[in-house]
């Protein structure tokens, strides 16, 4: 059986060292299975693949000739608003319910036959009201096939890492809404998974909170996770993902690197911020070879540069610096937002309304 990857040490308590045999000696069909899947993923076998999905509720497409891979120890965002089939296309991965055809392979099979190996926080949010914190988690955690030896130890570091000390013996009731999210988000990596899904984790979080689970994200992708998140909020998106997927009214209207979609969608612009008032330069800035034309924003010491399409950007930046004292000369660059607002707006407005829920 191959070796997960491991967080850093500081991160997560080490694994029991009996836990490989016990699992081996409980479950040797399962480990097999496994064992042969990473074989068939080091050929280039994708984390998970969708292949021509569509899943109807009524008359509404909720996710349409959906196309889609997540790559093993990649970080991709699925984006769209509301309704546009995000969580719909996340609870056929997860086997929660079934496409109405095309093809859906976590590690090669089914959700069902790899759920040692993923961590999920469903969009629902849900804890054991009545448990202890710390119970919860071990109960979580055996689910998952975790031995009881070290199990507490382990649940204590990971509620320390994500800044919930001395909560481990209080009911899972008397957290806040924020805290119990955070409980639930440690229930879906209390077990190291390879995979890592996440529908809507940082909706509802007040900054704080996103923040601590972001930097955990970003630690635990860092340590070879592979993660799979859902989002409406673009900010957190632009931050957290290797490449983002758009979906609107159930079909996929972007697929790219996340660093490429700013790059294609940014305007042809520079962006002139003055020492003085821009008026008195607005004159000698639209006049440099290569500006189609200057607009004075609205702070009044800033200055818009659109470029004509055979300008060279970096020469009309160094032009700008030389004739003008100014505090900051830049390219424009578009807001992951931005980007977003145009291709919805594009492509049929927003998603129509969710039914029941079932289409986000």
């Amino acid at each position: 059986m191959p070796r997960l990857p491991k967080l850093r040490q500081r991160e997560l308590p080490p694994p029991h060292p009996r836990l490989r045999r016990a699992r081996l000696r409980q479950q040797p069909q399962r480990l097999r299975r496994r064992n042969d899947r990473s074989e068939m993923n080091a050929h280039g076998e994708p984390a998970v693949l969708l292949q021509g999905v569509r899943k109807r509720f009524g008359s509404v497409d909720a996710v349409s000739n959906l196309d889609l891979s997540v790559g093993e120890g990649s970080l991709v965002g699925l984006l769209g608003p509301n309704g546009a089939g995000k969580s719909t296309a996340i609870r056929m991965i997860m086997s929660l319910i079934r496409a109405d055809s095309g093809s859906i392979r976590v590690f090669g099979g089914d959700a069902l036959d790899m759920k040692d190996r993923i961590g999920y926080l469903p969009e629902e949010r849900g804890v054991y009201r009545r448990m202890r914190v710390g119970e919860f988690l071990e109960f979580m955690g055996r689910l998952k096939g975790l031995p009881r030896e070290g199990l507490k130890s382990r649940v204590e570091q990971w509620l320390e890492r994500v800044e919930l000390p001395g909560v481990i013996r209080a009911r899972c009731q008397e957290l806040s809404k924020g805290m119990q999210q955070k409980v639930q988000f440690l229930a879906a990596v209390l077990h190291e998974p390879d995979l890592i899904v996440l529908d809507e984790p940082f909706s509802g979080l007040d900054p704080v909170n996103a923040r601590v689970l972001i930097a955990t994200v970003k630690e635990l992708h860092q340590s070879g996770r592979t993660i799979f998140l859902s989002t409406h909020q673009m900010a957190q998106a632009e931050q957290l993902c290797e490449r983002v997927v758009l979906i609107n009214r159930g079909e996929k209207i972007l697929d790219a690197q996340t660093r490429e979609v700013i790059e294609r969608y940014s305007a042809r612009a520079v962006i002139v911020e003055l020492v003085e008032r821009a008026s008195t330069a607005i004159g000698s800035l639209g006049s440099i070879d290569g500006v189609d034309s200057a607009t004075e924003q609205e702070d009044g010491r800033t200055i818009s540069l659109a470029l004509t399409d055979s300008a060279d950007a970096r020469q009309v930046m160094a032009t700008a610096l030389a004739a003008i004292p100014c505090r900051r000369v830049e390219l424009s660059r578009a807001s992951l937002d931005e980007v977003f607002v145009r291709l919805v707006t594009e492509h049929g407005g927003h998603s129509r309304q969710p039914l029941q829920g079932a289409t986000r």
